[in-house]
């Protein structure tokens, strides 16, 4: 076959192949021809440009303008949108339940007056592309909720449904929308608002609210979101009258206040002006809205907007914190130095101390105190007079950061403070505070500082040893007792010194207790108050074969609320455990004899707690005298 020929047969393969695509394909099937031959109309939503109805005297004229309806005739409105939707459905699913051939009209002239179609005052024109003729409305047939009707000039007469009528049977104000505005509270992003007592201007930044005038404060946004619904979801209660004309009678020549609503790029925004009460309707006030060129009324809780004062909307919570982009925490304590904790991955760890885990438990429990805590009372306004309260030199500062270990195009390497807090002299029940270089100085409770450690040692995390029990290689315990085993070549415990019988129970519980042992939080520092001069257990124990790896721990007095101090070689400071985690560590190691009675037996012992005994070093297995 020659190239010419082969060419030729592709090009119109190809050309089949577009007019199936953009032709054949966009032919309504079998059953849709069936159904639109059974509407009243056909058309496409997408074409319809605009609405007309005549009813009467009246003449309704409605336009879509980007993909909203607006009102042109007998005036120029915000158009009720729902109410149009509705007509276009019921205009979609408007079917014929019968029709009355021209023949018959012809042969009877008096019929269509007798319809009502020949002086018919009703009447509907969609306007755009493509668009059916004119429908024009007639009486009601005789079978209920049916009517007469015919499209343009057409003898044809059609029978159908009532539904169409009824939606456009209305009085030109009721296509208006009654909601006041169609701007959304996610769309809004700046707000005006003037009083009788001045001028409020609030400003959305990223996903906050600010107050930028008459101060600039933190926003509460939750109460400034309150604020603006109560424009955007505001419903007119009457249409009153256009605003080109005298606004004295509705008090709306000097409002006795305003809101104005700004989207992204709207320059001029919305505003609400508020004005008086009308006589006959005590419930509601007139308002005129400038987006829309009317007065109207709406419910008289608008009102509540003249009221608004800069203090009600302002952020109470103490701070805010992203912790989405927190990695560091520094706390600054006079006469203590600085603690930094470090974000690594879901945890935490104290960088200040060789980046030694942290307890992540208590550092989010911090986050969640601070970014709930609210503030007592905002004290000033102004920061001008620092020592006053005690903020020129606070005694604990908080500063948050979010770290980059390398410069890149959109931060430098090292840390970035994003937020901090210092607290000043303490009043009372509450201290003097104040939010980074912020000009306010507030008063948040004084209990809030005692949940703030400001000892690095209480960020340790809260596991003291991490063993597995058969991993312990040799146990030293000392109570009332010295108890010293060693496992032998077959992993059974044996004393070093001594043949009594070993309660294998009571070794088994201590070791479980010991080598997964978890502090209930750290005190800090040790001191000679947590009673280590005269310990209550000292247990010494090695997890290798060669004694090399040795740990000790030590358990000292009373810590209140039924827990001990206690503390290990291989960490800083004094920790609190548990009392039954004091009782399993201080377990009799010897079995007892056969006659003891069941009272004495190894187990009721060991979930007995037992009474604090003096300390002595170890020597063997046997009793002291």
């Amino acid at each position: 076959m020659k190239t010419k020929t082969t060419l030729l047969l592709l090009a119109v393969v190809v050309a089949l192949g577009v007019y199936i695509k953009y032709y054949e394909s966009k032919k309504p099937n079998t059953e849709e021809v069936k159904r639109q031959a059974a509407n009243v109309v056909n058309f496409e939503r997408d074409n319809l440009d605009g609405i007309v109805i005549q009813n009467g005297d009246d003449k309704i004229e409605l336009r879509r303008q980007d993909k909203k309806w607006r009102l042109e005739a007998p005036f120029k409105d915000q158009a009720d949108t729902m109410a149009i939707n509705n007509l276009l459905a019921d205009l979609d699913s408007w079917q014929k339940y019968d029709t009355i051939p021209a023949s018959e009209i012809a042969k009877n002239k008096n019929l269509l007056d007798e319809y009502g179609l020949s002086k018919a005052k009703l009447r509907l024109k969609l306007l755009g592309k493509e668009m059916p003729q004119e429908i024009v409305f007639g009486n009601d047939a005789a079978l209920q909720g049916k009517m007469y009707l015919r499209l343009g000039d057409s003898n044809e007469v059609l029978v159908a449904a009532q539904s169409v009528r009824n939606d456009i049977s209305k009085k030109p104000e009721e296509f208006r929308d009654k909601k006041l505005t169609d701007l959304t509270m996610a769309q809004v992003t700046r707000a005006l608002l003037k009083t009788a007592t001045g001028e409020m201007e609030l400003e959305r930044k990223t996903d906050h609210w600010e107050i930028v005038k008459p101060l600039k404060a933190r926003g509460d946004d939750q109460k400034i979101a309150d604020l603006i619904a109560q424009v955007t979801n505001a419903q007119i209660q009457q249409f009153v009258a256009e605003d080109r004309g005298d606004l004295r009678p509705y008090g709306l020549a000097e409002p006795r206040g305003s809101i104005t609503l700004f989207a992204a790029d709207d320059k001029q925004g919305q505003m609400l002006q508020i004005g008086g009460v009308p006589e006959k309707e005590k419930e509601q006030v007139y308002v005129r809205f400038a987006a829309r060129g009317s007065v109207y009324t709406l419910p008289k809780k608008i009102e509540e907007i003249l009221g608004t004062k800069p203090s009600d909307l302002r952020d109470r919570h103490l701070v805010r914190i992203d912790t989405n982009i927190l990695d560091r925490i520094t706390i600054d304590a006079t006469g203590k130095g600085k603690t930094v904790l470090a974000r690594k991955d879901e945890s935490w760890t104290i960088a200040s101390r060789n980046d030694q885990p942290a307890n992540s438990g208590e550092v989010n429990r911090l986050l969640d105190l601070l970014k709930n805590e609210q503030v007592a009372k905002f004290v000033e306004d102004v920061a001008s007079d620092l020592p006053k309260y005690g903020l020129d030199k606070p005694q604990l500062q908080l500063t948050f950061s979010s770290f980059a270990s390398e410069n890149t195009a959109e931060t430098t390497a090292g840390e970035h403070p994003f937020a901090t807090i210092a607290f000043g002299k303490i009043d009372g029940d509450i201290v003097y505070a104040r939010l980074g270089d912020e000009p306010f100085i507030v008063a948040v409770r004084r209990a809030l500082l005692d949940d703030i450690f400001a000892d690095p040692l209480q960020w340790q995390e809260l596991a003291i040893f991490r063993f597995k029990p058969e991993e312990v290689h040799k146990l030293n315990v000392v109570t009332d007792r010295d108890y010293a085993l060693i496992r032998n070549a077959n992993k059974e415990w044996t004393w070093v010194k001594g043949s009594e019988p070993i309660n294998q129970v009571n070794v088994q519980s201590l070791l479980n207790t010991l080598t997964t042992l978890r502090s209930v939080r750290w005190s800090g520092a040790t001191t000679p108050a947590h009673g280590f001069d005269k310990p209550q257990v000292t247990i010494t124990f090695t997890t290798s074969p060669d004694d090399k790896a040795v740990h000790k721990l030590v358990v000292g007095g009373a810590a209140g609320g039924g827990m001990w101090c206690a503390r290990t070689d291989e960490r800083e400071g004094t920790f609190v455990i548990s009392n039954p985690d004091f009782n399993g560590l201080h377990l009799p190691l010897v079995a007892a004899p056969p006659s003891a009675t069941p009272s004495a037996s190894p187990t009721a012992t060991a979930a007995t707690p037992l009474p604090p005994f003096p300390a002595s070093p170890a020597v063997s297995p046997t009793p002291r005298p």
